[in-house]
């Protein structure tokens, strides 16, 4: 599954302290999902080998891509993209799983967070497709729009699982979503496995639970977002919680001088076009960290922060303004803020 690396730069920053012997880390890494993933595992009392270990992470990995990637095209969502059936068609528990999630997001933020995006994603150049035009046509947006509304052209069912097409032409993308759900996924085998402290990452966005080698809370770095450089807008320290960051300036593309963002407006068709060039959001799970970190840039920083702060949603905002960046913490952030000065 090749998906759009959100923008958050990990780091993994320990104080100078002697490591502790008995918190053996297992590390393991490799691909996915068209970009890299990380594992630091305490060991604890688990008995599991690396190499067992590591099997059962790229097998997780593996089952979700097979079931939500739409680079491949013999994936679950790639048949029901496909499909011209407006029955009831039965998913799997994962895919059910991430739609139901992607419903409640959706809901939440009055449409904002949208998986039906997909016709508009392959029109703007951000999807499967490498031949499309540098800019779409008014006439070709509208003509997208007409099979777009998550809310209007889906029916979804979670027990048991299964999916309708109301409109023959709609399709799903859930590459905001399912990265979150992949990371989980790792978690939810290290935890199978009597796993009871690691950190699993993948392209920026991870989820951590109990404490690192050191036996301290893990502390990770928000990037700050200039696509000219790699460096950190803010640090922060997350145990037991998913943490997700969307941002509008490593994936974009420029025409005739104009940049467009890959971020879309579900009710325009276009890229957004405000000033938010990022929001960082930590969740219970990275699931849910994921979209919601999508759906409050899409948002921007005026509506997305009064959702966040109405729902309790732990975010963090930067702002461009001129040639410098400005900062916005919900009041639900701020304790992870504090936590990282001590």
């Amino acid at each position: 599954m090749r998906f759009h690396i959100t923008a958050l730069l990990l780091l993994l920053v320990t104080a100078c302290v002697p490591n502790d012997n008995s918190r053996e880390e297992i590390v393991l890494h490799g691909k996915t999902m068209g970009t890299t993933y990380n594992v630091k595992a305490i060991r604890g009392s688990s008995s599991i080998t690396k190499e067992e270990l590591q099997k059962q992470v790229s097998e997780a990995l593996a089952g979700v891509n097979k079931a939500m990637s739409n680079w491949d095209k013999t994936s679950e969502i790639s048949r029901f993209n496909r499909s011209t059936n407006t029955e009831w068609t039965p998913i799997s528990r994962d895919f059910s799983v991430v739609m139901q999630e992607a419903l409640r997001i959706h809901n939440l933020t009055g449409g904002y967070f949208d998986v039906t995006l997909a016709p508009l994603i392959e029109l703007w150049g951000f999807g499967t497709k490498k031949d499309t035009p540098p800019q779409p046509t008014p006439q070709e947006i509208r003509a997208a729009l007409d099979s777009v509304g998550m809310s209007t052209m889906l029916e979804f069912e979670s027990d048991p699982p299964a999916l309708r097409k109301v409109n023959t032409d709609t399709t799903i993308n859930l590459s905001a979503i399912a990265k979150g759900f992949g990371i989980d996924k790792v978690a939810s085998v290290l935890a199978d496995n009597g796993i009871k402290e690691y950190l699993v990452e993948i392209g920026g966005d991870l989820v951590t639970r109990g404490n690192n080698s050191k036996g301290q809370p893990w502390a990770v770095g928000i990037e700050k977002p200039d696509s000219a450089t790699r460096t950190v807008q803010q640090i922060v320290r997350v145990s037991d919680k998913g943490m997700a960051t969307s941002g509008d300036y490593r994936i974009y593309k420029e025409v005739n001088g104009k940049r467009f963002s890959h971020i879309l407006d579900a009710a325009s068709g276009r890229p957004v076009t405000h000033k938010l060039a990022s929001v960082t959001v930590i969740a219970n799970n990275a699931m849910r960290a994921d979209g919601l970190a999508t759906a409050l840039l899409a948002m921007g920083d005026q509506r997305g922060m009064a959702l966040a702060e109405r729902e309790g949603i732990a975010a963090f905002f930067i702002v461009r303004e001129g040639d410098h960046f400005i900062t916005r913490s919900s009041s639900a952030f701020r304790k992870f803020e504090q936590s990282a000065e001590k």
